[in-house]
């Protein structure tokens, strides 16, 4: 959190000052390469955890005696659709203290939002399922990118939304921006999830380091 704080005050102020990309090689310091680099993990984080903390959450129902997928999903879906309008309303006017902004930004809590209603619906597959689909869309999403969408063509939004950054023309005259496309972040969070059992009361503390230490060396 505090190196993202620091990446975000180094755009704020110093944005106009730059001459150069950050993270190009040859024209950056290795201290503020490091820097941008470390920022660039805060997200993933943040949405692994929010996978990590439904599972926990169920684990919690389920002890006591209810249904924990049926709790968590309900979760999920409730808090996923207040983060969704949370980001395309006060976040939005936090950026530009403007209340009819020209361009809606959907940015890093849009795609956490949209990411619990999709694990809402994952979280009744088994766990192993979760994992493998999480796998699967984490390592191989980026064998979409050859496929693409013009803004004339049928499937542009919801590829703008699921894969590509993009615009996306709304029917009050302004302009949505895709920042975070959806796809990858729907893996990172089902990835969270199916790692939460690590995380019940009966597992013993060494067990979960190692697992937590192998799977990072991976």
């Amino acid at each position: 959190m505090l190196l993202m704080l620091v990446d975000h005050t180094r755009e704020l102020f110093y944005y106009p000052m730059q001459v150069s990309d950050p993270m190009t090689l040859a024209t950056t310091p290795p201290t503020l390469f490091f820097t941008r680099l470390a920022a660039h993990l805060c997200a993933p984080v943040f949405v692994l955890l929010t996978g990590l903390a439904a599972g926990l959450y169920a684990d919690a129902r389920e002890r006591q005696g209810e249904d924990g997928r049926v709790a968590a999903s309900a979760f999920l879906l409730k808090r996923g659709l207040f983060l969704v309008v949370l980001e395309v309303t006060v976040v939005n006017f936090a950026w530009s203290f403007d209340p009819t902004p020209a361009i809606v930004y959907l940015q890093v809590i849009w795609v956490i939002g949209l990411s619990m209603i999709a694990l809402a619906a994952l979280v009744h597959l088994p766990r192993i399922a979760v994992l493998v689909l999480g796998l699967a869309i984490v390592l191989g999403h980026n064998l979409l990118d050859p496929i693409t969408f013009t803004p004339d063509q049928p499937g542009y939004v919801a590829w703008s939304m699921l894969h590509d950054r993009g615009f996306i023309d709304l029917p009050f005259g302004a302009r949505a921006r895709t920042s975070y496309p959806l796809l990858p972040w729907i893996g990172v969070i089902a990835l969270g999830w199916s790692i939460g059992p690590w995380f019940a009361r009966d597992v013993d503390q060494d067990v979960r380091r190692r697992r937590l230490v192998v799977t990072g060396a991976a």
